[in-house]
């Protein structure tokens, strides 16, 4: 099989490690061949505190999906999230030295580079700078600067900071488990990539992952993202509530809130309860579903306040920031019953549950489209992307190889479209790669 349209999407969570592999068929919709799982045991809210257990799950996960899939699995689109992630708005501007030239994609480059020269907090590295709209000598709002004339080229930045050991360390784990690091990405973009629609990014949506060990955000409006946020709660922290609260072991807290929980403790009647086994002997415990529900209920409110916090930050009650597409949930924490109505009443915005069906093939897997893999659908597709640009760039070095030279007057040139930019995560990508290289 033509390995140029196999992606592999590795998803190192804090519960759980999923390997992916899919492909795009012919409808250009992502058909998924193969899917492994593995129980995550060396990440704590999404950064690796031990690397050997990590290389095992992930070596784990990786066997499972090849198995699946019948496929060789060599290079991997990773995503990072975890709570080192922070973001900053930004405004920068360059002055062109001839302003009878029209913009091209050099000047954009030159202020996306002077982005980078902005100075972090030690050990911290800039790891996304998206542009968010640009201004030619005053003229505001301009989404696509390439091709106009102007002196002084300025733009507003979102900025996505990280640390850049805990990326290292990531890059490691990948290196160690015998696989080549094809992609970094931001995991709360890779999520949004698989359940929102474009419609929903024009009018504004907030996209809340709720995974095991963190919550992250990403916020966009305009099809522009303009915020985000990883906050370090998950669905762990109400496990852990129930198990302090209940007196319980941690397995059978999870399964609680699995089958019984429910973020909405009016839903619960009083004389609700189940019965659970008691350690080696002892007595069985009872508890009532209304104060689990009690107990869940605190916890998720907590969360979910938090998240609202970042979506007033990005300024969603101005109204020329009006997110008119509400809410959605996605991963793992976002199946807890009656969630999706809690949201609701705390925010007052419109919320779904978003699943990764969007882009993937007709006839895929019902598992797949749950929302517990919505970053991993995520970045198969960013790898498939990637590729496509790959091949693009070699077409393109094949062309003009072939294409002759010619000596007369050249007619005036025609901007052409704008070329898909080399994001910095691929800079960074290949930064890490060359230290983990240079270090073996």
């Amino acid at each position: 099989m033509d390995k140029h349209n196999i992606s592999v999407g590795l998803d190192i969570g804090t519960t759980k490690i999923v390997a992916m592999i899919g492909r795009k068929n012919e409808y250009g919709k992502v058909e998924i061949l193969g899917v492994g799982k593995s129980k995550s045991l060396g990440v704590h809210r999404g950064v690796v505190n031990n690397i050997t257990q990590t290389i095992q799950s992930i070596q784990q996960a990786v066997q499972e999906a090849e198995a699946a899939a019948s496929e060789k699995i060599e290079e991997v689109t990773v995503g990072i999230a975890g709570q080192h992630i922070r973001s900053l708005q930004h405004s920068d501007y360059i002055t062109r030295s001839n302003s009878e030239v029209v913009i091209e994609d050099s000047d954009i480059d030159r202020l996306i580079n002077q982005v980078h020269k902005l100075v972090m907090l030690p050990g911290e590295e800039i790891i996304h700078v998206l542009p968010q709209e640009f201004k030619v000598d005053g003229q505001a709002e301009i989404k696509e600067p390439i091709g106009m004339y102007g002196g002084r080229l300025e733009a507003n930045f979102h900025v996505v900071v990280g640390q850049v050991s805990s990326i290292r360390n990531i890059g490691r784990c990948v290196k160690s488990s015998g696989l080549q690091l094809e992609g970094i990405t931001l995991e709360p973009l890779a999520s949004a990539n698989a359940v929102l629609s474009q419609e929903e990014k024009e009018a504004g949506v907030a996209l809340i992952d709720i995974g095991g060990g963190t919550t992250d955000l990403a916020v966009f409006k305009d099809g522009i993202i303009r915020h985000t946020a990883v906050i370090p709660f998950g669905g762990n922290v109400i496990t852990e509530d129930i198990k302090e609260g209940c007196s319980i072991i941690e397995k059978q807290a999870e399964l609680l809130k699995i089958k019984f929980g429910s973020a909405w403790p009016g839903e619960n009647k009083d004389n609700e309860i189940v019965s659970i086994p008691g350690l080696r002997g002892r007595e069985p415990k009872e508890i009532t579903l209304k104060n689990l529900s009690k107990i869940i209920h605190a916890r998720v409110v907590e969360i979910i306040e938090q998240v609202y916090v970042e979506i007033k930050n990005y300024g969603h009650e101005e109204q020329k920031k009006k997110l008119i597409g509400g809410i959605v949930l996605t991963g793992g924490g976002s199946q807890l019953k009656h969630l999706k109505q809690l949201v609701e009443y705390i925010t007052g915005m419109d919320t779904r549950i978003g699943y990764p069906n969007e882009h993937l093939a007709g006839d895929s897997d019902e598992d797949i489209a749950s929302p517990l893999y919505a970053t991993a659908v995520g970045l198969v597709m960013d790898g498939l992307k990637r590729q496509e640009r790959k091949v693009a760039e070699e077409q393109e070095i094949e062309n003009e190889a072939e294409t002759p030279e010619v000596t007369e007057a050249e007619p005036e040139v025609v901007p052409e479209p704008p070329k898909e930019r080399r994001s910095f995560l691929d800079k960074l990508t290949e930064r890490v790669k060359d230290f983990l290289d240079n270090a073996e």
